[in-house]
């Protein structure tokens, strides 16, 4: 097997391709990054206190709240992978005691102290857990539990 290059139509080749980029406008930049550890740590506490409060909102109102995300699965018999909808099964982070609501606010596995020895808040009725949930999510947004993030984010890491 004999490879031939012709050298004509391969600069030709090249003169094209470099005609073209002269076109654009070529700069030297870099990527930046997104954003800092505490701002993901932060980021991912909304979304879960997100979830919380829909939950809460669906449980308030009577309905049901099942959010879908994507699961890969394998066929037995082709052994083809089809990725299908799912139903998401969240766990409410509240539970009733002697008639009160009490919540407790996690970050993974790990229950987040509030303050220094309490890390639950008790509550009347769904109504003020989902103002509550709304309350803890605008603080978790503005950074006020990012010390406690922090904490419970390095025992896992430990």
């Amino acid at each position: 097997m004999e490879l031939t290059i012709n050298l004509y139509s391969l600069s030709t080749t090249w003169e094209y391709i470099m005609s073209s980029l002269s076109n654009l406008k070529l700069v030297s930049s870099q990527r930046k990054k997104v954003g800092s550890p505490t701002e993901a740590r932060r980021k991912k506490l909304a979304s879960k206190l997100y979830e919380q409060i829909q939950l809460a909102k669906a449980l308030r109102d009577g309905n049901q709240y099942a959010p879908l995300k994507m699961r890969t699965i394998r066929d037995k018999e082709t052994g083809a992978k089809q990725r299908i909808e799912v139903a998401k099964n969240i766990k409410p982070w509240w539970w009733d005691e002697n008639g009160k609501i009490c919540l407790m606010i996690h970050y993974g596995a790990k229950v987040l102290e509030l303050e220094n020895g309490l890390n639950a808040v008790e509550v009347d009725d769904l109504s003020a857990l989902v103002q509550t949930l709304e309350l803890i999510k605008a603080a978790t947004d503005k950074g006020e539990l990012d010390a406690q993030i922090t904490e419970v984010s390095q025992m896992v890491k430990a």
